[in-house]
């Protein structure tokens, strides 16, 4: 039974004047929230006391009133075996029957206020309540101590022990998301293929455009149409160059959009939202201009296109390190992708104000409280899944709402393949590891003279450069980048998955016979070196203008997978929600997702050494497919590189 609110009142006396506050000092009076002070927050760790007069923003996340139960309905409007599928419940329903009530609201907001917070709006879902205040109100309010600790090479924010709230709100309060900096490096999961970064500057919204990048000569308008000839044969063979960037047109024609084009459907009557952090001041001039110079037939209309931008987070303490610059690229590709696959659908982007959990989960949250689109795009991510217990009950609470509603929410799965090297021991990455989102990997596409594929396979990138007529490291090179892929240790395996992902996949990262979430669900191009043509407002050595380069990662694989969904929702005529129950059952009997099997090969690559010009010299470089080396691999059948496989054409469109 949940229990309610108790108040404890003292007498506090003020210029002579006896009036009542509520004692929430005393320690019997609380109760800590499990799991809510970072591991890495050790006394070996500490560097420095927090200023008491820092200012900062933090969320109290609430828990639902039937978790059971909306998790339960979840699962019954998304499997296509149960008789309420595709019964989504309106933004009102889900709130009535399963947010936390008014009174539950109030009473956050009463001891919060008296604890000396400034609390904010509640959003219409009753996700949670927001206050700004002080280190040391929060510090009084929580029953901790905090600190400035160094973690992976940052100084960042925590307390000191498990944060504690008044035991009356014990039940009610899922965690807090803001006092600490746990998870404040999520990072666009987008990449150029360079070793060194083409944007790496670290601003506040209105950051003047990064530095630019340009792709050398030669590369090819399709894969195949050009071949090194010049260079020496890599393992035993001439290698075609790499694309120069492919265009909107040849990837719809490569995943059968074009043919529901010709039925008269093209995305439009879908909004699909793309949440990152910042805005670029240039997006829609940028994607204006690509559309016009690229897919001309199909510009992006002012109508067709939105923002929503959340205001700077007035935390002092946050950290610097968000390269917004990065996240400026980031959106640039999300939004140029999207309505490349989906020219019809409307384009709503929601920035948030930095790269903090904070910041992201309440750009998630707007669209899906509001329901102000029928898919959000997410293309940025952890680190592994370090990740604390609170943000991860938070982000699935969100999630699961998504679901109840009938919105289709999709991950990137990450850059780094298994995270290995990053880690040293394998993981998949949160958030596209969590349970009622879909996780998008990637893959290396080769697109032919007729717009068709030639191949696809799971994108691990090898890399080997050439020096002196020698390349080094031999074939398949020095790991570079990849789909990320793997099981969770933090969350079970999901229904949908069982009796198709193999166990020997399930079961890796776990105890006893437990199996595991595997990561991710389905793929989409995703290698920069068989990747997107992108434009954007960049700083070159003669001033700042718009230019194209290619660009890839599991963040261009996302938009485009939420575009191929946007078009099956017009196709189809209705909303597809939250698409992995379907996914994991079409595989059984039909072909309308392709197998992603394994294919050696590997393209030349030219790179300006200075990123822009050949003023710097040129590097040379083979980069191969699918490199074998690491601890997740693309075979036959469902993969923790590729997921199921990659979208089949009309026939998927048709079935999904």
């Amino acid at each position: 039974m949940r229990r309610s609110l108790t108040m404890f009142l003292s007498l506090v006396v003020v210029g002579g004047l006896a009036v009542t506050a509520p004692a929430i000092a005393s320690a019997q009076d609380k109760s800590a929230i499990p799991e809510s002070h970072p591991l890495w927050a050790t006394p070996q760790a500490k560097v420095a006391d927090t200023a008491p007069a820092a200012k900062m923003t933090f969320r109290v996340y609430l828990n639902l009133r039937d978790q059971a139960g909306a998790e339960a309905a979840a699962r019954a409007v998304s499997d296509p075996d149960s008789a309420s599928f595709r019964k989504y419940l309106g933004t009102d329903q889900v709130r009535d029957r399963f947010a936390a009530t008014d009174s539950t609201v109030k009473s956050v907001r009463t001891w919060l206020s008296g604890s000396g917070f400034a609390v904010g709006d509640v959003p219409s879902n009753r996700a949670y309540v927001e206050a700004t205040g002080t280190a040391d109100q929060v510090q009084k309010a929580f029953d901790v101590k905090l600190g400035k600790y160094n973690v992976k090479g940052r100084q960042l924010r925590a307390s000191d022990k498990n944060l504690s709230v008044p035991a009356g709100l014990a039940n009610d309060v899922l965690g807090v998301i803001g006092v600490d900096q746990a998870t404040s490096l999520f990072k666009p999961d987008h990449t150029d293929g360079q070793d060194t970064a083409a944007t790496k500057a670290s601003a506040p919204q209105d950051v003047a455009p990064g530095p630019g990048f340009r792709n050398a000569g030669p590369c090819g308008t399709y894969y195949g149409e050009k071949t090194d000839t010049t260079d020496p044969a890599y393992a035993g063979k001439n290698l075609p160059y790499a694309p120069c960037g492919y265009t909107p047109a040849q990837l719809r024609s490569a995943y059968g959009l074009d043919q529901a084009a010709k039925l008269g459907t093209d995305g439009k009557g879908t909004t699909i939202a793309i949440i990152d952090a910042f805005a670029s001041p240039t997006i829609y001039a940028d994607a204006s201009e690509y559309a016009r110079r690229n897919d001309p037939a199909h510009p992006l209309k002012a109508s067709q296109f939105s923002q929503k931008i959340f205001p700077a987070n007035p935390d002092l303490e946050g950290p610097d390190g968000c390269d917004a610059a990065g996240w400026y690229g980031e959106e640039t590709l999300d939004v140029e992708a999207a309505h490349g696959l989906a020219p019809g659908a409307d384009i709503l982007y929601v920035g948030g104000s930095d790269c903090q959990d904070l910041s992201l989960d309440a750009a998630l949250n707007y669209v899906v409280a509001g329901h102000k689109a029928d898919i959000i795009s997410n293309s940025y991510g952890d680190t592994g899944e370090d990740i604390p217990a609170d943000e991860v009950q938070a982000f699935n609470q969100i999630s699961l709402q998504a679901v109840l509603s009938g919105i289709g929410v999709y991950f990137s799965s990450g850059d780094n393949g298994d995270e290995v090297a990053r880690l040293g021991t394998p993981s998949p990455d949160f958030s596209a590891s969590a349970p009622w989102i879909t996780a998008v990997g990637g893959t290396s596409l080769a697109v032919g003279k007729d717009g068709k594929r030639i191949f696809e396979t799971g994108w691990e990138t090898g890399k080997s450069t050439l020096t002196n007529g020698v390349y080094g490291p031999a074939s398949p090179g020095a790991y570079t980048s990849g789909s990320g892929g793997g099981t969770s240790r933090l969350f079970p395996q999901p229904f949908y998955q069982k009796g198709v992902v193999p166990d020997a996949l399930s079961t890796q990262n776990q105890t006893g016979k437990a199996k595991g979430r595997v990561v991710p669900d389905i793929s989409a191009v995703g290698d920069p070196n068989t990747g997107f043509l992108v434009g954007q407002t960049q700083t070159f050595p003669e001033g700042a203008h718009y230019d194209q380069y290619r660009i890839g990662g599991t963040s261009l694989a996302s938009p485009v997978f939420a575009g191929v969904m946007a078009v099956a929702d017009s196709l189809d005529h209705f909303h597809h929600g939250f698409i992995n129950p379907v996914l994991y059952k079409l595989t059984s009997h039909t072909s309308a997702i392709s197998d992603v099997k394994h294919v050696a090969g590997a393209v030349a690559r030219v790179d300006y050494a200075n990123s822009v010009d050949a003023s710097g010299g040129l590097l040379r470089s083979a980069r191969s497919f699918d490199y074998p080396n690491l601890t997740i691999h693309t075979t036959a059948g469902y993969d923790n590189v590729t997921g199921l496989g990659a979208p089949n054409g009309i026939l998927f469109l048709l079935l999904v």
